[in-house]
């Protein structure tokens, strides 16, 4: 049940962070918009880290650098739902990037990649991401 709670609240808050950013970029810039994103996310991260959490730190050794490039992935995220939302809408945004999300995470589920346990995919789980396929593409007709 908590997973699933933490799983709502994080979609809520992506898509919340997309329309206010789209907003800021506005004033600012795309890349600009990122900068700040990132920047407010690592300081509150920060804070909770200090005030809330007791970190562990010996174990950052064990960490394939790889991994160590994630906040990359958010600038990118951030620069691309942005500019996303500027040209298709918040709606069909978000539906098109749950999809591609659906799909990179049955890639590396089938693969394997990252550590991940190699999941096989059945024909449910096939007909469900069909489906919302066909749902992006009434949303965007």
């Amino acid at each position: 049940m908590k997973g699933l709670i933490f799983a709502f609240l994080g979609g809520a808050f992506i898509t919340l962070q997309g329309v206010a950013n789209a907003r800021i970029s506005q004033d600012i810039g795309t890349w600009q918009t990122a900068s700040i994103t990132q920047l407010t996310g690592f300081l509150a991260a920060l804070f909770v880290l200090i005030f809330a959490v007791k970190g562990q730190w010996q174990g950052l050794r064990k960490v394939r650098p790889l991994y160590l490039i994630g906040g990359t992935f958010g600038a990118i995220v951030v620069f691309s739902n942005v500019t996303a939302i500027h040209f298709i809408g918040v709606t069909l945004t978000v539906s098109a990037m749950l999809i591609a999300q659906l799909g990179m995470t049955f890639l590396i589920d089938r693969n394997g990649w990252f550590g991940v346990k190699k999941q096989k995919m059945r024909m449910p789980q096939l007909i469900g991401i069909t489906m919302m396929l066909a749902g992006v593409m009434i949303l965007g007709w």
